[in-house]
C-alpha cells in the first residue's frame, strides 16, 4: 500500500515521498489514517453539525457486500462541546472505523483511548494487539469539541 501521513496541524493526510518515488508502507498506519479521517456517512440519528446537510460518506460503501463501511464519524464531532460525552463519541467512533481489522484478522484486539490536550483537540491513543501478540501503537491528533 502507499504510505499515507497524517498532518495533525493541517487535519489532512498526504502521500510519503522518498524521493525517489512513493513510500510503501506494510504496516497498519496507512489503513489507519484512511479509516479514522475518511467520513463514514452519518447514520439517520446521528445529529449533523448545525448548519450541514450533507450526511456524507463513501459512494462504493452502498456497494460492499459485507456490510463494511470506510471511514469514521469522527467528522461529526468537530463543532461538538468539549465535553466528557463528546470524548466518549470519540473513542466509540474511532472503533467503529477501525473493527473491520479484528473483523479481517490482521489483529486479536484493539483498543482506543481519548483525552483533551487543548482547545478543540483530542489526543487518539490506539493500541493494536496483533496476531502473534505484539502491539503496536498509534496516537493521532484530531479536531474535537469547541
Amino acid at each position: 500500500m502507499i504510505a499515507l501521513e497524517w498532518n495533525e496541524r493541517f487535519q489532512a493526510a498526504d502521500l510519503v515521498n522518498t524521493g525517489s518515488g512513493l513510500a510503501r508502507d506494510d504496516t497498519l498506519a496507512t489503513a489507519i489514517i484512511v479509516s479514522l479521517f475518511t467520513d463514514a456517512r452519518a447514520r439517520p440519528d446521528d445529529i449533523l453539525p448545525s448548519g450541514e446537510s450533507d450526511r456524507r460518506g463513501w459512494v462504493g460503501d452502498t456497494l460492499s457486500e459485507d456490510g463494511d463501511r470506510i471511514g469514521s464519524r469522527l467528522w461529526l464531532l468537530r463543532r461538538a462541546k468539549q465535553t466528557e460525552e463528546t470524548r466518549r463519541r470519540a473513542i466509540d467512533y474511532a472503533r467503529e472505523a477501525l473493527a473491520w481489522i479484528v473483523k479481517r484478522g490482521l489483529a486479536r484486539t484493539i483498543e482506543v483511548s481519548a483525552q483533551w490536550i487543548g482547545r478543540g483537540l483530542l489526543a487518539l491513543s490506539i493500541a493494536i494487539v496483533m496476531p502473534g501478540s505484539q502491539t503496536e501503537t498509534y496516537s493521532h491528533i484530531v479536531s474535537a469539541g469547541a
